[in-house]
């Protein structure tokens, strides 16, 4: 175990009990609350919780799915580390078959088919997956109640993806290359299974939008609101997608000099002036986005390539520049930044 490693170690060990305990607090807070809706005359808007009886809380729905896959995944794989049989009963009061019936309900209608892509669809298949493939009695439980809305997002994204001819590369919610990566395991859950459509249609995705990249702009980044690095994440993904050398060489392509630590601006963290503005305040998502990402490339390249010691450096940088910022600050910051923190820590 590297260095780098085991402080990650350490860090999760220090921080799992705040992390969930910040996850229980955002999944039942239903206001401050965002959402777009369609208006339709003479059809009030209901209540958060009305419209999403299971995922009202967190400020907005993709970061509550978010911060339900932080309880499961701490539950299923550090339960000494949380309080475990609290986040088993919150769970077992809103994964029901029922409340995840009436988020069916809702995704449903046609005026719903690009509603949270992919960014919210690629959570609750992550969400899913986390529940599917764990040997529990109420994992088996929530995975059954999650099966029809996650067989509607799959169904999307199966839709989508051979229509999207070009990427969203900007480093929001829309940003393809971090959405896909984050419904791949699913995918590849489905596929184990007999059905290998999604699995297909993300790599063909990928490989259109993505493989002939190359000299990628990275001092571009960051813009003001950016919680996902474009250039990173799109690197994450063909971790996933390359085999390790393939991948090696299409790194160098695509950024050229990580070795030299440029450009600079992505292995210099992202300052954060003000986390209590909501826009401002997804920089610290980028900066753990980019550890996690960091982190990840260095785990897939060849333990004596030359560019491992900048990249392992920069995730550590980047990681003690926001992780202390994950609880007890902002909602702004604390309504989502949990997942990006145990993304990394995990």
């Amino acid at each position: 175990m590297t260095e780098w490693e085991t402080e990650r170690t350490h860090l999760l060990k220090a921080n799992a009990g705040a992390l969930a305990r910040t996850a229980l607090a955002n999944v039942v807070r239903e206001y401050p609350h965002h959402e777009s809706h369609w208006h339709h005359e003479g059809v009030p808007i209901p209540t958060p919780k009305q419209s999403h009886p299971c995922f009202y809380g967190s400020f907005d729905w993709h970061s509550c799915v978010e911060m339900f896959w932080v309880l499961v995944r701490l539950l299923r794989h550090h339960p000494e580390l949380v309080p475990a049989e609290e986040i088993r009963k919150v769970l077992n009061e809103h994964l029901t078959a029922e409340a995840l019936a009436d988020e069916v309900a809702f995704f449903t209608p046609e005026e719903h088919r690009t509603t949270q892509r992919p960014y919210g669809w690629s959570a609750l298949l992550e969400l899913t997956f986390e529940t599917v493939t764990w040997d529990d009695p109420d994992a088996a439980r929530w995975s059954t109640g999650l099966r029809e809305l996650s067989e509607l997002f799959v169904t999307r994204y199966n839709h989508w993806l051979p229509r999207a001819v070009y990427p969203i590369r900007y480093g929001i919610h829309e940003n393809g290359a971090f959405g896909l990566s984050r419904a791949l395991p699913y995918a590849d859950h489905l596929a184990d299974h007999g059905d290998r459509m999604l699995r297909q249609l993300i790599g063909d995705a990928a490989r259109q939008w993505f493989g002939s990249d190359r000299d990628y702009p990275g001092a571009w980044e960051p813009s003001g609101a950016d919680f996902l690095s474009p250039a990173l994440a799109e690197a994450e993904l063909m971790t996933r997608l390359l085999p390790a050398s393939e991948f090696a060489d299409w790194l160098h392509r695509f950024l050229p000099r990580i070795a030299e630590r440029e450009p600079a601006t992505l292995f210099t963290p992202a300052t954060v002036t003000d986390s209590s503005d909501g826009q401002i305040a997804h920089l610290h998502g980028l900066n753990l986005h980019r550890a996690w990402c960091w982190h990840r490339l260095a785990h897939t390249l060849p333990d004596d390539d030359a560019r491992i010691p900048a990249m392992r450096e920069t995730a550590r940088a980047h990681t003690h520049a926001s992780l202390a910022q994950t609880t007890g600050g902002a909602y702004m910051v604390e309504h989502f930044l949990a997942y990006y923190a145990l993304l990394l820590l995990s």
